[in-house]
């Protein structure tokens, strides 16, 4: 099946080839801003964990600047730009902005399709965000970031993988050129510095380049809803997990390890869920064959609820979330990249 693809990722790969020129010969232009932009994004068509490494630079960068991340909104039903507030939700200005806003307090969450118009508008007000997050933003190249993270998954690396509909990529490898920082996510927490060195390798970035891996780090259960807050979810001896997100396959098995029976529901990436969904939910955790049964999603999805009329439907089972966090691997030297650019670059206090 990939041979048969491979004619029509080869028209792919032109058409991108063609884009990424026009920007390098300023015959589309690109605009740079005079405050700090650092942009995460990928090669691939998902499933890197760019979330949960915008929140790290968020929790890092928030503690000493007024941060503002930036999202086109995948998913959300409005147009246009949009800045978070109280009464926003999913649908307003997407899912995974959702969980920005219910993860941090004093981090301030933007979404547009253009994110020039977004860092102009945010620019303007009375106390402008002092550095700029771009989420997911690696192939909007009409806004030129001071510093590119590109993330690359460690069991399937942009080096291994092709162009879509032929593999998962959907950008060309080459454009790999552009990142300044180039993360390696999702390794095992074992890896020797062989390995590292072999998958450097394989990259083969430019001099220029810093690499760095990155593991996820499961964080305990945490309660939704006061069910939820009544068990110790380790008492639990049945757990319904749903979720829709790119790869769920680790977690289910993260979940496996846990408890002793588990079942799962899973949707595809962002999906929105509707009444019959819920109600699909709620029944087969009603089937679970158990004393203590819960029902465990994750922050993603916690993020599509939040605001909306579902949510209440789960007050009579213990709805458990399931935080994600990453580790990165030489941290220090990590934060001192993120934050060198920053203090040149912002203008604090």
């Amino acid at each position: 099946m990939r041979i048969l693809l491979l004619p029509i990722a080869f028209f792919h790969h032109i058409f991108l080839s063609i884009r990424h020129k026009l920007y390098d010969w300023h015959l589309l232009k690109s605009k740079r801003f005079e405050v700090p932009v650092i942009c995460v994004g990928n090669l691939a068509l998902g499933g890197t964990g760019k979330t949960p490494h915008v929140e790290y630079l968020a929790d890092l960068l928030s503690e000493q600047y007024q941060v503002c991340i930036v999202s086109r909104g995948y998913g959300r039903k409005t147009k246009g730009f949009q800045l978070a507030n109280g009464s926003c939700c999913a649908e307003t200005i997407g899912d995974e902005p959702m969980q920005y806003v219910n993860q941090f307090n004093d981090v301030l969450v933007a979404v547009d399709e253009r994110r020039n118009r977004a860092i102009e508008l945010m620019d303007t007000m009375d106390r402008p965000p002092e550095v700029y997050l771009l989420d997911d933003a690696f192939q909007h190249r009409s806004t030129q970031a001071g510093v590119n993270i590109l993330l690359t998954t460690y069991d399937k690396p942009y080096c291994k993988d092709f162009l879509f509909p032929a593999g998962t990529l959907r950008d060309i490898r080459s454009a790999a050129k552009r990142a300044d920082i180039i993360v390696v996510s999702k390794t095992p927490n074992n890896l020797d510095d062989l390995e590292k060195a072999s998958i450097i390798e394989q990259l083969r970035p430019l001099a220029q380049q810093k690499v760095f891996f990155s593991s996820l780090v499961y964080e305990p259960l945490k309660a939704v809803n006061t069910t939820a807050s009544e068990l110790e979810p380790k008492e639990a001896d049945a757990v319904l997990l749903f979720c829709g997100i790119a790869r769920p396959k680790p977690l289910i098995e993260r979940m496996k390890t846990q408890f002793q029976h588990v079942e799962h529901v899973t949707f595809g990436d962002h999906h929105p869920y509707t009444d019959s969904d819920v109600k699909y939910i709620l029944e087969k955790a009603r089937q679970l064959s158990g004393e203590h049964k819960i029902v465990v999603t994750t922050e993603k999805d916690l993020a599509r609820f939040i605001n909306s009329p579902y949510l209440c439907q789960f007050d009579a089972v213990p709805l458990f979330v399931a935080p994600i966090r990453i580790k990165i691997d030489q941290e220090e030297k990590f934060n001192e990249e993120i934050l060198s650019y920053v203090r040149k670059n912002a203008h604090h206090g």
